[in-house]
């Protein structure tokens, strides 16, 4: 057997957690997949894999191997579609998470755009707001507000953004308007869900003073155009991204209150930490298409910063 097919055993085993599971998926027996994964271990004289009778884990060799076996793997993929359809290196998908608010307000309309100038393309756009490793999932782009940590993707800033809160003008005239961030406390809050995780920790900077607030949640959700339209229908406050409700605020549906704090879920209340920002794959071949649309969107939200300038 060849490198390139123990690389492609070992990922498909780490894909499905499972030795059987690999070897149904390959054609082989478990024990051939055991076997050869052993032959593998003893060529590098290293342990890739922590095994049990019911659980799989990488060690952290075998995490770098990983990690190398894709980009490998992927690359291999890529030139054999190339070569084999004799095709320009625009066709195929890109695979794409953001999040929905923006994706419907702006990614979408870009999207469009890109493809009326490049049809043989065909994206994937995913709804998630809670990727944390692009290549275990098997993504080429996350569009997604703050940091990801994830030590092997490139970011590149597309917009600037903060957070705020907002509600309703018929909510704010019922329950008062916020003079600071304790006032809250009396307050409906509408509460962003991530991991299964309530963010109802609400962080506030004013100069060099920080102070945050637990809000009492009248509803959770992990999406946040639910939160949004909570808000629109006057069940609370919420904090959002600016460029998530700037319409709603241009046409008097929402309306921000404590407009003076640097607001955030976390205590990283920069002026930087939540803006928008794309997060890709540092790959040596990576595909045209992909870089294409990368420099499509810089250029587009380009436009948009410069048209709110204007």
């Amino acid at each position: 057997m060849n490198k390139l097919s123990d690389m492609a055993m070992f990922a498909t085993i780490v894909k499905l957690k499972s030795m059987a599971g690999a070897g149904r998926e390959l054609g082989m027996s478990a024990a051939s997949v055991t076997t050869r994964l052993r032959a593998l271990e003893d060529r590098y004289g290293v342990k890739l894999l922590n095994r049990t009778t019911r659980h799989i884990s990488l060690t952290d060799i075998g995490e770098i191997y990983y990690r190398s076996c894709l980009e490998i793997l992927d690359s291999v993929n890529e030139t054999e579609h190339l070569i084999k359809q004799g095709v320009r290196a625009t066709q195929g998908p890109i695979k794409i998470v953001a999040p929905k608010d923006i994706s419907k307000l702006i990614i979408l309309p870009i999207l469009s755009e890109f493809i009326a100038e490049y049809p043989e393309v065909t994206p994937h756009l995913y709804f998630d707001d809670h990727v944390h490793n692009i290549a275990d999932r098997g993504v080429d782009i996350v569009i997604r507000y703050g940091e990801l940590n994830d030590s092997n993707v490139i970011s590149r800033r597309l917009g600037k953004s903060e957070r705020t809160l907002c509600a309703s003008p018929e909510y704010l005239k019922e329950h008062g308007i916020p003079q600071t961030p304790n006032d809250l406390l009396e307050h409906d809050a509408l509460v962003m869900s991530s991991d299964h995780e309530a963010l109802k920790t609400w962080y506030f900077r004013k100069g060099s003073k920080l102070e945050s607030v637990v809000v009492k949640a009248k509803y959770l959700s992990d999406d946040g155009e639910i939160i949004k339209e909570l808000a629109l229908r006057g069940q609370g406050i919420a904090m959002k991204s600016l460029l998530d409700i700037k319409e709603d605020i241009q046409h008097g549906r929402l309306v921000t209150v404590l407009d003076d704090y640097v607001k955030n879920f976390n205590s990283a209340t920069t002026e930087n930490s939540t803006d928008l920002k794309v997060y890709y794959l540092d790959k040596r071949h990576q595909p045209k298409r992909i870089r294409l649309f990368l420099d499509f969107l810089y250029h587009k939200f380009a436009e948009l910063e410069k048209a709110e300038k204007a």
